[in-house]
């Protein structure tokens, strides 16, 4: 794993009092929350910390309290009311329970301004650790709460600029497979429906159906592909699009749980020609209980869940070591 530039070191808090002409105690007593400094002196302090980047990290908090854990994990995922992310937190949580910890979770959205602040206010309650799913494009700016001791994780998503464990899903493997599955039913025109081309997920699942058509001798025709869609109703509206072309698809892969439903909800409609078939990315519950029945490429969540806490506590154990990317399979579930 390549490290691109190494980011400037973050200010101390000596140099925070030092340029807010306080004592090292005040702005102690600032960014730990604690009584008695004046409104004055406390916003000039916070403004100084701002302005310089400080960050109060578990690494400083554990010296001053001798070593002692929270017994905390820090969880950042995408949506927590995702199928994916519910699940994924349920493993760690059933991992990370037997080790005595407890879970702090939110949401990011995707939004790479909110996943710093939501790191920020993690490793100011002193989490001991930290699992994240990357929504920023570089994780470099937690280089410095690395080099202090703050273990962390990257799942579903590989980190960039920071040499951190990871656990991911194959991706690009999985989506060959259930493309080449429908090569194998006969089909030729197969649409690709994508999540956001930014997503490091999405690009390799659009290289996964890139890769299976390339093999069997037929051009990945951008005709067919839509991406940068986020909702049911997205997918919805983008497959009774293609669907309208010309020469429609006869099939289509759905890269995402959600766009796969929004298949099924169009499929639902009186379709202007013969009904595609379709194969998704992740499972749906219940989704086979449905007509029609949908093939999907399934992630076995439980498995990413149960590598990342493994890896947290090897090095909350301080085991040291390189560190490891985790690569797990994606199984093709034919229905």
């Amino acid at each position: 794993m390549t490290i691109h530039q190494q980011p400037p070191p973050r200010a101390t808090m000596r140099e925070v009092a030092t340029a807010a002409g306080v004592s090292l105690k005040t702005v102690s007593r600032v960014v730990n929350g604690e009584p008695g400094v004046r409104e004055t002196v406390r916003r000039k302090v916070e403004a100084v910390v701002e302005d310089l980047g400080y960050r109060h990290h578990r690494g400083a908090s554990d010296l001053r309290r001798g070593g002692q854990r929270t017994r905390a994990i820090g969880v950042l995922v995408q949506d927590i009311a995702n199928d994916y992310s519910a699940r994924l937190l349920r493993s760690l949580e059933d991992a990370t329970r037997e080790r005595g910890f407890v879970l702090l979770t939110a949401s990011l959205d995707e939004d790479a301004d909110r996943e710093r602040q939501l790191v920020a206010e993690m490793i100011a309650r002193r989490v001991d650790g930290l699992v994240l799913m990357p929504a920023s494009q570089r994780q470099d700016y937690l280089a410095a709460d690395v080099r202090a001791g703050l273990p962390v994780v990257c799942v579903d998503r590989a980190p960039s600029g920071l040499a951190v464990d990871c656990v991911t899903i194959d991706n690009t493997g999985g989506t060959r497979a259930g493309t080449e599955h429908l090569l194998r039913r006969g089909h030729r025109r197969i649409a690709f429906l994508g999540d956001l081309p930014t997503i490091p997920t999405a690009r390799e699942r659009l290289e996964g159906w890139r890769q299976a058509l390339s093999a069997a001798g037929l051009e990945a025709d951008s005709a067919l592909v839509r991406d940068g869609l986020r909702t049911v109703d997205a997918a919805r509206e983008a497959l009774l699009e293609l669907l309208r072309l010309p020469d429609p698809p006869t099939a289509v892969f759905a890269a995402r749980n959600v766009l796969t439903v929004g298949c099924l909800h169009a499929l639902r409609e009186e379709l202007p020609g013969p009904q595609p078939e379709v194969v998704g990315f992740d499972d749906v519950e219940l989704l086979d209980l449905l007509e029609p029945r949908t093939t999907v490429v399934r992630q076995d969540v439980e498995a990413v869940g149960r590598a990342a806490a493994e890896l947290l506590e090897r090095r909350l154990a301080a085991h040291g070591g390189p560190v490891q990317h985790v690569v797990v399979p994606a199984e093709l579930v034919v229905r």
